[in-house]
């Protein structure tokens, strides 16, 4: 139901209107009727209806309702904020911290549809809505954590909490919405306030105007093929780019689009090196061809407003100030993880360059010199010399149909979740391609909460792969069930014809879906404590990727897409054996993103070239030329068109010693993979608490220790430190 909110102020002045109503007013006030009957019935204000505890009204989506919705939704969650930091009464954990969990609902339904546009749909005609909205979001935000009676409740809570404790779960809200506020800037000066909010103003332009230009040449670099041009491509993909092609007004042509599942695809297989080299700069040039979508004066901008920024608060720099509440607490801590695995991956890294240029002199027809762009194709030649691993081979094992399968039994033998398809047209979708499961428990068949999947690329979609909630578990007000999501860009196949993806597409599949898994596990009371620590939260979905290499998901899921035969043990046998191949290229590509993250946030960005500080930096890290940043600087979106990822893209880095180091607790069970005490410790510790406990404990309490980076060099196949080394 949807609350109305009347104050004094705007009750006067209605009166005043009324009593000295010229032409214009008497128009003005016909105009208020009328925006206000529409946010009255606008849908995407709107309590969400229908089965399964109410989901979003997806049909209904129309952009025209969007800003006066979100203009709406905000008006309200500050009207709510001011009878919050007002209340007479002295402040206490239930008529401050629970109001405040329980204000702002209208606004989460509204920000939902808002991420599908982003996301997922995304138009020029939405991008000039975000371009408009952006900074007045900020604003909003602003009003909140700027709001001095506010935080001086939440501080009083804090304080007597400090004092006398609160149940657990009620101190660890206490004490992530205090810090919030605090890292937000809540006890600054009036004067520094005011330029914190101009800041973040500024900040929110930037981040969407260097997404949009990411998107911007995503769409408008296709590389069109002939028939001629398609030497060494596989079927699958052929067939696919046709489609891709025709798609875009040009039938008989064959599409290599600019996004990573595309690219990707062409680089290992073509034949054609010229082309590889084209495909691959319109790739690594995203938004850096010096024209008007080039994203290195918003680097620049975003650097220095976000050093200023923290200064503001006392902190020499942007690293040192959002680290504080991370795993790593600092930055050298995660610098010191990053450089102890850098020198093992470079050098891996000029062992399999080294092997790839002597299979090129062998068997290129003209002299060659491995660049960036030869570097898949001449490391799937020589996995299939080395391994006799061939990754098309691989890939006809590998139908999204048969992933999802085993994705459902995966979360059954671990989570006792079973996975229904809702009836067709049941719950609203907002594109056709997106499909709605039911979650229940396999025991009680009490039902859990629902989980959509949007597996394939478009224009409009970003790139990437990606999980997102439109509803958090919580027991507040009631227990609320969870409405979850993950989203793909594989390449749409041709009518009729399966989706094959690699070996890499598929185990990040099962990676996307441990986030899911984590949304659905949830079993906390309050909204907050459903939030995340970065270098953490990546751990759980890292950890699912295992599965997908299990006995028991190879012989039952892995099935050739037209004999239906499992996958033979001695194709199963050299995939295990190539576990280790590449992984030079694998870490130091990523790790290359994650030091310029810290290097980009721990320099003063007065006077910086982003072009040329990324190349120097890299040369004195002493990064192999064969090989580019997994994100460059000017596309790397997870940095840049917000602050999730900044300085903490180590996160995933971290993150993956938790999950080599948690792998070997369910290698070393009596059970394995399946090991059913395990397996409730894991769900028990680190996936239901969400944010409830501090995660080195949650940790802790699983493992009986804190994590070993020795278990993550054994996995990549790097020399293991001494015995001294722990994380």
């Amino acid at each position: 139901m949807q609350k109305k909110i009347i104050t004094a102020g705007s009750l006067m002045a209605v009166l005043a209107l009324t009593n000295c109503a010229t032409v214009e007013d008497k128009s003005q006030q016909a105009q208020a009727t009328v925006e206000q009957a529409q946010a009255e019935t606008n849908p995407l204000l709107k309590e969400w209806t229908g089965p399964y505890g109410g989901v979003p009204a997806f049909d209904k989506m129309n952009l025209a309702d969007l800003k006066p919705a979100m203009e709406k939704a905000m008006a309200m969650n500050l009207a709510e904020i001011e009878v919050i930091a007002n209340n007479p009464e002295p402040a206490t954990f239930e008529n401050t911290i629970e109001e405040m969990e329980r204000a702002g609902e209208e606004l989460g339904r509204v920000f939902t549809y808002y991420g599908i546009w982003s996301s997922n749909v995304s138009t020029p005609e939405f991008r000039e809505v975000q371009a408009e909205m952006a900074p007045k979001i900020s604003e909003f935000n602003s009003k909140i954590s700027q709001n001095e009676k506010l935080f001086q409740r939440i501080k009083t809570v804090y304080e007597n909490s400090q004092k006398n404790p609160l149940p657990a779960d009620q101190q660890r809200v206490v004490q992530l919405v205090y810090e919030g506020f605090a890292m937000e800037g809540a006890d600054l000066s009036p004067e520094k306030k005011e330029r914190y909010a101009e800041i973040n103003k500024e900040l929110s332009s930037l981040y969407t105007e260097f997404s949009n230009n990411i998107l911007a040449d995503e769409e408008k670099y296709v590389v069109y093929l002939t028939k001629e041009q398609l030497g060494g491509l596989p079927e699958s993909f052929v067939k696919a780019a046709a489609k891709a092609a025709a798609d875009r007004g040009q039938e008989g042509k064959y599409a290599v689009t600019n996004t990573r599942s595309s690219m990707d695809q062409f680089l290992t297989y073509s034949n054609e090196r010229a082309l590889r080299e084209k495909v691959w700069k319109n790739y690594y040039s995203r938004a850096d061809n010096n024209d008007e979508h080039d994203n290195k004066q918003n680097i620049v901008d975003i650097l220095k407003l976000r050093r200023e920024r923290v200064q503001l608060m006392g902190y020499d720099n942007y690293a040192q100030w959002r680290l504080q509440n991370r795993m790593a607490k600092t930055p050298e801590a995660a610098m010191d993880l990053m450089m102890a695995v850098w020198p093992a991956a470079i050098a891996r890294a000029k062992e399999e360059v080294a092997d790839m240029q002597q299979l090129a002199n062998k068997t290129s027809k003209t002299k060659i010199t491995i660049e960036p762009w030869d570097y898949r194709y001449y490391a799937e030649k020589v996995r299939q010399a080395k391994y006799d691993l061939n990754s098309d081979e691989v890939k006809q094992y590998l139908e999204l149909g048969n992933l999802t399968d085993a994705i459902f039994f995966t979360a059954g033998e671990l989570f006792n979740f079973k996975f229904t398809p809702v009836p067709e047209g049941s719950v609203p979708v907002f594109h056709e391609d997106v499909k709605v499961w039911e979650v229940t428990d396999k025991t009680t068949g009490a039902h859990i909460g629902l989980w959509y999947l949007d597996p394939f690329a478009r224009q409009g979609k970003r790139s990437g792969a990606w999980a997102t909630t439109y509803r958090a578990h919580t027991t507040f007000d009631g227990k609320k069930n969870v409405l979850s999501s993950n989203n793909s860009n594989f390449v749409k196949p041709a009518p009729g014809e399966p989706v094959l993806v690699s070996w890499d597409d598929a185990e990040t599949f099962f990676h996307e879906f441990g986030h899911a898994l984590h949304f659905l596990a949830s079993n906390v009371k309050y909204p907050t404590l459903n939030s995340g620590v970065r270098d953490y939260t990546e751990f759980q979905s890292q950890l699912l990727e295992r599965w997908l290499s299990t006995d028991k998901v190879i012989n039952n899921y892995l099935k050739h897409y037209k004999t239906g035969e499992p996958m033979p043990q001695e194709l199963v046998a050299k995939i295990k054996k190539a576990a280790t191949f590449n992984q030079g290229f694998a870490t130091t590509e990523f790790l290359a993103s994650a030091l310029m993250d810290m290097h980009f946030h721990l320099v003063d960005p007065s006077g910086l070239d982003p072009a040329k500080f990324e190349k120097e930096t890299l040369a004195k890290l002493g990064m192999p030329k064969e090989i580019v940043m997994r994100h460059r600087s000017p596309h790397f979106g997870h940095v840049f068109s917000g602050e999730g990822y900044a300085t903490g893209y180590y996160g995933y880095l971290w993150a993956d010693v938790l999950t080599s180091d948690a792998a070997e607790a369910f290698a070393e069970a009596p059970g394995g993979f399946y090991d059913a005490e395990v397996a409730a410790k894991l769900v028990k510790y680190l996936f239901a608490p969400r944010n409830s406990m501090d995660p080195a404990d949650a940790y802790r309490h699983f493992r009986g220790r804190d994590a070993k980076i020795d278990a993550l060099m054994r996995d990549r196949g790097f020399p293991v430190p001494g015995p001294q080394s722990k994380k």
